[in-house]
């Protein structure tokens, strides 16, 4: 089964911890830092919209962008009730072509490792690149190889009432991708439906990641600790990336 279809029912239930009113304060924090006003922001894989909603709700004009219909269906019926409604998207991130120009983008929670191969990721960095106005922003987040390296072999579990979803770790150093395998089930009524999908994340050096960027044009390229506004520390299993197109 393709990545997300059946887990997207459940990921709201099982990803509640994430703290996306967290991850809004940070956000805005870099934006803050810029000079100039952000009024409209793109969510990259923007998955069930919640940080899109946190986004909107405070009053800046979204637009969400993920590659799963499943995941987006979700996003739109939760910002359904926004006095200004967030418009969605269905495209992967190297195919990413926008109406319009935003002030910045986002890309959050490790969906640049998602990508598996450096040539599209580095035709998505080009199109985020052309999709930001003059002096925009692209802030984004990714799993470091340490991390994912360390995922070899773990086992991990979460559940609530209405789900469980146990998931393995399995990690290639040829490939230089981290597979998780999830066995996810879900409760309807008396019954349990379960479901079945593999997850894959690449392993990018913080090095190709900025030099991506830079092949994409940005400029003023910053590392990040995790929602931090310091420069990461040894042994940081999160970095996050904040460049800016030139003016």
């Amino acid at each position: 089964m393709a990545s997300y279809e059946f887990l997207a029912g459940s990921y709201d239930a099982l990803t509640s911890d994430v703290g996306y009113d967290r991850w809004a304060d940070y956000i805005e924090k870099h934006f803050a830092r810029l000079k100039r006003p952000v009024r409209t922001v793109l969510d990259l894989a923007c998955g069930t919209g919640s940080l899109t909603w946190e986004l909107a709700r405070r009053g800046y004009e979204m637009t969400g962008v993920d590659l799963s219909e499943d995941m987006l269906s979700i996003a739109e019926e939760k910002c359904r009730s926004l006095p200004v409604r967030p418009r969605f998207f269905c495209q992967g991130m190297e195919a990413l072509r926008l109406p319009g120009r935003v002030d910045a983008c986002v890309c959050c929670l490790d969906s640049v490792n998602y990508v598996l191969k450096p040539q599209k990721l580095q035709r998505a960095f080009r199109r985020v690149y052309n999709a930001l106005e003059p002096g925009g922003l692209f802030l984004f987040d990714a799993d470091t190889p340490e991390k994912l390296e360390s995922m070899e072999g773990q086992i991990f579990l979460d559940e609530t009432e209405e789900e469980f979803c146990v998931w393995r770790g399995e990690y290639s150093p040829r490939r230089r991708v981290c597979s998780f395998w999830m066995d996810i089930f879900h409760r309807e009524g008396n019954c349990w439906l379960r479901g079945g999908e593999l997850h894959e994340e690449y392993a990018y050096t913080m090095e190709e990641l900025e030099s991506y960027l830079r092949g994409a044009g940005f400029l003023g390229i910053k590392r990040f600790g995790e929602l931090r506004l310091r420069a990461p520390r040894e042994g940081e299993q999160r970095v996050f990336f904040a460049a800016v197109k030139g003016e």
